[in-house]
């Protein structure tokens, strides 16, 4: 039996079209990944290894990976220390209207 090719941004548009719960679960998610793309590449530009940021951020290599890949979301102490290394801190402040 051959696979049957599904256009999966498709299938979740229409799946956000029809559940408002997953579209803000799915929202959620974009959201995370876009700040651990952000954390990847402020590594980058600065130089650091993984194993470098661990050490000077007081974590395992490990830590760093999960977290690089989504394996794993860092609880805010990990978050802040990664941070602290790389010069950048957490600031909230509101939305921005769309």
């Amino acid at each position: 039996m051959p696979f049957k090719q599904i256009n999966v941004n498709e299938q979740i548009a229409e799946k956000r079209k029809t559940d408002s719960e997953f579209d803000s679960l799915w929202q959620g998610s974009r959201n995370e990944y876009k700040l651990l793309a952000e954390l990847v590449k402020i590594r980058k530009e600065a130089n650091l290894s993984q194993t470098e940021l661990a050490e000077k951020s007081g974590n395992k290599q490990q830590v760093i990976s999960r977290i690089e890949n989504k394996e794993n979301s860092p609880t805010l102490k990990t978050l802040c220390s990664i941070l602290d290394v790389l010069g950048y801190e957490i600031k909230i402040q509101p939305k921005q209207e769309v």
